[in-house]
This record gives C-alpha cells, structure tokens and sequence, in this order.
C-alpha cells in the first residue's frame, strides 16, 4: 500500500514557481485600484456629497444619511465598471476573523424583470443574522436580530465580484458585537483626551490621530504536506513531530535569500495588497525555516486593523494558488521560533509625531516627556488587561518561549529616554525650572537627542518597547486581530491623559504656572510608572521575581488572565471612556473562555484520534514486523547465536510496546479529563479545568510519539516529518 507521507513528499518536491506576470504600471498607479478612495469619491460623487463625506472622514462629523443615496449610487457605478455584481456588510465579529453576506444588486423592476439597484438604506445599515456569533449572552440563540453599520472612516473594496463595506456590528439593543465599534469609541477617546493635553503646548492641534504598524509573521508549508498532516488541518499547529536534526540553529535562514516559490507567492500576494490600498513595504525570511514576515508602512489604526484583516485572509487565498498553505498560528512547530504580530503604535497630530524627540524648545521636549510618561502610566496602570488583550490558547504557546517577549508586561525605554526621566525625577525642583515673573518658565531639560531607530537600542524580551517614534507592542499573536490590543491600549492611553489634564488643570486653578503644574505631575507620574519601566533580560529567572515585587502581573494561566477584563479598574476604565460597558466586557469574557475551551478540545481530540488511528497501528505494524524477523532469525540460527543477532530488535519490541501502552494509557486518561470537564457549566472553571488538567496531559502523549517517530521505519511513518515540512522544495 502507497504511503501517503511519501506521495505528498513527492508531489511538493515537484512543484515549480508559478508564473506571476508583473503589472506594466509602477506599484504607485495601480495601488488602491480596488478600493473607492478620495480620487473615485471625487470622480463618481457630487461635489457637496463628496465635501460632506470627506468632512466625516477627517472631522469625524455625524454622517448626514441625506447624502446614503448619493454616495450608494456612486459607489454602485464605479463598482459595475469594475464587474462588481454583489455587495456585503463587512465586520469582524468575536470569532477572530471576518464575516460577510453576499447579496446581488439585482431587484424586482415591477415588470417582470429585474433591475440593478443600490440604495442608501443598503448602503448605511443591514440586519445579519446575530443568533450565530459569539455574542457571550448578550444575545439569546432565539432573538436573532443584529446590525451592521457602516464605517465610512475605512474605504470600501472590491474582492473577486463583491463590493465590500466595512461595517460595525451590534446587537438590536446596542452592544458591540464585533472589535470594530469599541476600536472606534477607543480611538475617539484618545484623540479627545491627546486633543486637550496637546493643546498645553499647541493649542492650534484640531486632531490626535491614533497609528498602527503591524508587522505579520507567518508560516508556509506545501499544501500536499499540509494535507497529510489532520493536526495541521484541524488546529493550525502540529501536536507531534520531533525537531528535525537542522532548523533553526544555524542562523540561516533569517534575512536569507528568498526561496523562489516564495518569492513568486510574495510578488503575487503584494501586488494584490497593493490594489487593495494595503501598504505593503517590507517582505523578508524570519528566523525559523519556511518562516516570513509582510510588514506595510504606517497607517490610521482603524485603518491598518482593517487592512491586516483583508491581508490575512488575502494570504490563504494566493497561498492555495501557489501551492502553499499559511499558517498563522502563533507556535505552529515545537521547538522552534513562533509568530507573533509586533504591533508599532503612536500618536501624531496634523502637526506631527507625539512621541517624536527633540523638539526646538524646552517646551516641545516637555511634550515629548508628557507623552511618553502617560503612555507609560496607562500600560503601568492597567498591565495585567494588556496582557489579556493578547492572550489566547494559541499565543500562550509562543509568549516567553526564548523567541517572544514573556507573559509580564514591561517597557524598555533605551539609555536616553531613561536617563532623561530620571533627571526630571532626581533634579532638585528649583534647579529643574526658574519661574522669570512674565517670561514664565524655563525648564531645565537636557536636549534630547535625536531619537532615531540607529541610535535607540532595542530589546527583543521587552513586550513593550519605545523604538524612536513610537512604542512596539512585541507580545501580539500572529494570528490574532489587532483591535483587541489596540482597544486596550488606547484607551488606557486616554484614560492616563484625562486624568493627567484634571490633575494638572486643578493647580493652575490653585494659582500654578502651567508649565510648572506640568512638571509636577509629570515627575509624580514617572514615579509611580517606575514599576513598569525595564530594560533588562525579561527572560531571566530573576526578572520574574522583580516584577512579583513590583506588583506586576505574573498570572500565566490563560483563562485566569481573562479576568482582567472584569476587574473594577478595568470595568471603571472602559465605561469612563466609553468604549465599553460591563455587560458588554462580561460577555466578551465568555466568549474568551467558550473559545480557549473549544480550542483545546479540539486539540485533544485531534491528538487522541491520531494517537490510536495513526500512532499506535504504526508502531505495532513495525512491532509485527520486528517479532517476524525475530522468529525467523530463531528458525536460521541456532538459540545461542540467534539470542545474539535478535538482541536489538527485542529491545525495540519491548520499547515499541512500552512506549504504546504509555500512549494508550495517556489518551484514555485525556477523554476521561474531557469528560469531566465538559460537564462543568460555567464557562471560566470548565476554561480552568481545560488549563490545568486536560491540556497538561497532551505533553507526556506527545513526548512518546515523538520516540516512537525516531524508532519506527522510516517507509512505515504515515505523518509527514519536520524536516519535510519545514524545508521548501
């Protein structure tokens, strides 16, 4: 009988690059082909519909629906020349991934036939079925209504023959069902509070726009080994495999020459980016093998999640097309590096960048001080919710594993920025500042130099590290949405800069210089942010220990790190901004828990089926074979001899079948723990129980396979092999 490994073995070393005929235009004329940006707005709407329209984009004016009709049937036209048929409502609701109900445009024309229709009403809202999205109770299964609402602050596209409107999604009685329309609240929220501090040192800033660079690592195998292989399908990462003799060790691959199947993928999938309006900039091999990252250049946040949505999902398709299959799971291979998402966040304003040094003046440095401190207050403040906000099942894997940054959210700030602080802190009041009766006051900050990535160092254990212009957020799962870290950091963000303003603003009315009061609670807030702020090995022993007595969070149960999403700061944080309410984190929260179950459910039954389906039938055909073997090597030779030559495959029978029976035992052993924990109602313990005592049996299965994998032969083994999988043919 054909071993299946070595026909998909075999078919994948056969494959060649796909021909990828290059656009005749430069990258510049053919990008946002598909996308009805500023130039299809002006060229297909009205000039008072497009100013209107434009006025909501930038001023984030109320959208007058007066104008859903113009803009629908704009849309529609340049849609139709473009071969567009369907349109749909698309949101991103709490599974993880995108969501989307395809209707035509065509309508009953009264006569008997049909007509190609559009309205503003279609435009604006739709009524998606809500009953099967997670929804955490919020929704009962039998009150089915739900709406999606247009977002017009995000361009609409075209994929295939579909026009796609990014929408909010929300119950019939208002609550978020999705990660857009929080995201949204959350970034009004820091634009109104940065708006208000900026206005200290500008007061002509009319806007503070949040911005998001997202760096996307990813995972390609062939499809042919990829199909072999029922983990891989079922849960995105491989639940056995022994570490191939070469992977990562020797450095290699990181920043290597591109493997020319690759290539040909890349070229493919960023032209399609391109037309899409996705920035793509930066494309290159990551450290572990068949390992690679598509990073774009800096966009509005809202914006930017969008894109990484449509980017990820754009991946699987051209992926499928060259005979690849991505993964995005953030661990995908034992042993070595994982993926993560490194999400690079900043403020600017339509005068520049706020974390953004030295300025001209004394002033503009204090600015970049303040800044800077009360990002790192919202991140002191509310680490353990940050922390939350990438965590899941999938990134657990991957945090502190030698290649990320660990579970404990901390800064890395550089020498400069550290030295600076520390001034602000140490210098005597008088000596810091001099109040010049009506010349106000001078600060005595040192120049800052320039903060530029050349001269910033950088830490790769730091979670959240301050990289010249902006803070990367390193912890952030490949596979996840972005909007979940961005709710949270945002509005942490704001929350630290509305208290910052009250605080500040309550002794100018004490009779305070302001630039003094700034002083003040700016060197009150490095303080109490110090906890926060490391520099050092985030994979020590030690730090771990430092940062328990700092009183950071060092929870690193998954299901347990939910409950920072209920804690009263958190709850008191959400509501005072408005991004979220209880109810609505409540729900979410059982969403979380309901997905982390079910995530490694799936993986223990997926582990059991192949453990007694694949594994063990394997191991003990190759036992058979082995006795066989044995027997005859007995009829041959006499007992004396015989007990000699057969002395190794006795042993390999004996550890065949003692390595089988631990198989056997560790399976039964992982039902009878679902089992248990499948009764438990609630949604947080059966989380736990799956945490502690289904998933920790899943190790000592695997290490057995992994034995067996090196002991069974070769041509028996019916899952194809690290080394196979790992290295693109």
């Amino acid at each position: 009988m054909a071993n299946l490994r070595f026909e998909a073995v075999a078919e994948a070393s056969r494959r060649k690059p796909l021909e990828v005929a290059a656009p005749k235009e430069r990258p510049s004329e053919y990008f946002g082909k598909y996308v009805f940006n500023r130039e299809k707005m002006y060229k297909y709407l009205p000039a008072d519909v497009f100013a209107k329209l434009t006025d909501v984009i930038d001023n984030g004016s109320p959208l007058d629906r007066s104008i859903a009709d113009a803009v629908a049937a704009g849309m529609k036209r340049w849609a139709t020349e473009n071969g567009v048929t369907h349109y749909t409502h698309w949101f991103q609701p709490l599974t993880g991934s995108t969501a989307e109900k395809h209707d035509s445009f065509i309508e009953h024309d009264g006569k008997g036939g049909m007509i190609e229709e559009f309205s503003g009403k279609l435009l604006v809202q739709q009524e998606p079925d809500a009953s099967s999205f997670p929804s955490g109770g919020i929704r009962s299964t039998f009150e089915a209504r739900g709406y999606s609402a247009w977002d017009p602050t995000s361009p609409v596209f075209i994929i295939d023959d579909t026009l796609c409107i990014p929408t909010i999604f929300i119950s019939y009685t208002g609550e978020a069902l999705d990660y857009k329309a929080p995201l949204l609240r959350a970034l009004h929220a820091v634009n109104v509070a940065a708006t208000e501090v900026c206005h200290y040192f500008y007061p002509d800033v009319k806007k503070v726009v949040s911005n998001l660079g997202w760096e996307q690592e990813y995972f390609l195998v062939d499809e042919d080994l990829y199909a072999a292989r029922p983990d891989l399908v079922l849960t995105g990462r491989t639940l056995m495999g022994h570490s191939s003799a070469k992977d990562q060790q020797m450095d290699d691959h990181y920043f290597g020459t591109i493997p020319e199947r690759v290539q040909a993928f890349m070229k493919d999938l960023e032209v399609q980016a391109l037309e899409l309006g996705i920035p793509c900039k930066t494309r290159h091999n990551e450290v572990a093998p068949n390992q690679f990252e598509c990073a774009p250049i800096f966009e509005e946040t809202n914006l930017a999640v969008d894109h990484n949505m449509m980017l990820m999902s754009l991946m699987k398709k051209v992926a499928r097309k060259h005979g690849f299959q991505v993964l995005l799971h953030e661990k995908p291979f034992d042993g070595i590096n994982g993926s993560g998402k490194h999400n690079n966040w900043s403020l600017s304003t339509d005068t520049g960048i706020l974390l953004h040094g030295p300025g001209k003046t004394a002033e503009d440095n204090l600015r970049f001080v303040v800044f800077i401190v009360e990002t790192l207050m919202g991140v002191y403040k509310h680490n353990g919710l940050l922390k939350a906000s990438i965590m899941s099942a999938t990134n657990a894997h991957r945090l502190g594993a030698n290649e990320a940054p660990p579970a404990i959210i901390s800064s890395f700030l550089g020498k400069q920025v550290s030295d600076l602080l520390e001034h602000i802190v140490k210098a005597d009041k008088k000596d810091l500042f001099n109040i010049q009766g009506k010349q106000g006051v001078t600060i005595d900050i040192p120049e800052i130099p320039d903060i530029m990535r050349d001269n910033t160092d950088r830490n790769r254990t730091s979670p959240f590290a301050f990289t010249g212009n902006r803070f990367e957020f390193r912890a952030v799962g490949s596979e996840a949405n972005c909007a979940s870290a961005m709710i949270v950091l945002n509005t942490a963000v704001a929350e630290a800069l509305t208290n910052f303003k009250k605080r500040v603003d309550a002794l100018i009315e004490k009779g305070e210089d302001k630039l003094a009061a700034i002083i003040d609670v700016v060197r009150d807030d490095i303080r109490t942010s110090a906890p926060i702020h490391f520099d050092g090995n985030g994979y020590s022993d030690e730090w771990v220990a430092e940062a328990q007595r700092r009183g950071l969070d060092c929870e690193k149960s998954c299901p347990v790190i939910f409950d920072r999403y209920l804690d009263d700061d958190s709850v008191k944080m959400f509501e005072d901004m408005n991004v979220m309410k209880r109810n609505e984190l409540e729900a979410r929260n059982e969403v979380k828990w309901d997905t982390y179950t079910k995530k490694i459910q799936i993986e223990a039954r997926v582990m059991g089926d192949l453990s007694m389906n694949h594994i063990i039938p394997v191991a003990t055909l190759y036992q058979s074979q082995l006795a066989e073997n044995v027997e005859n090597m007995y009829a041959i030779f006499g007992k004396d001899e015989a007990d000699k030559l057969t002395a190794r495959n006795k042993k390999l029978i004996k550890e065949i079948a003692e390595r089988t029976q631990v198989i056997e035992t560790g399976v039964e052993e992982l039902v009878n723990a679902r089992k248990v924990a499948n009764k438990i109602e609630d949604a947080r313990t059966k989380a736990v129980a799956y945490h502690d005592t289904v998933e920790p049996k899943m190790g000592p299965i695997r290490y057995q396979i992994d034995k067996l994998e090196l002991t069974v032969s070769d041509e028996l083994w019916t899952l194809p092999k690290y080394r196979e999988l790992l290295f693109i043919r």
